[in-house]
């Protein structure tokens, strides 16, 4: 994985929710996917099976990171999309 650094200008985040920063690189790697971080916890969580591509979240971020997608997985995939373009990715609300 990559720098888990929510902060690096090549990884704008997308949301924050709870304790819980969701971003995209820009010179990222296939298969389409976001990272969730949480305290010293990163994962990469594909977008098209929700499923962890790597890393390690807390059983209960990991639900939360995945009920937040599962609502906003097209909005995610047009980031992806935007990304692959170099186009400014589109914040998506967090989960409440």
């Amino acid at each position: 994985m990559k720098n888990g650094n929510p902060s690096n200008k090549h990884m704008p985040q997308i949301s924050r929710f709870f304790g819980i920063i969701i971003s995209m690189y820009y010179d990222d790697h296939y298969p389409p996917h976001f990272h969730a971080s949480y305290g010293e916890f990163n994962a990469e969580i594909g977008i098209n099976d929700l499923a962890v591509i790597e890393g390690k979240l807390p059983s209960r971020v990991l639900g939360l990171v995945i009920e937040w997608a599962s609502q906003h997985k097209e909005e995610l995939l047009d980031n992806w999309t935007r990304i692959e373009k170099g186009v400014a990715i589109e914040k998506i609300t967090p989960l409440d």
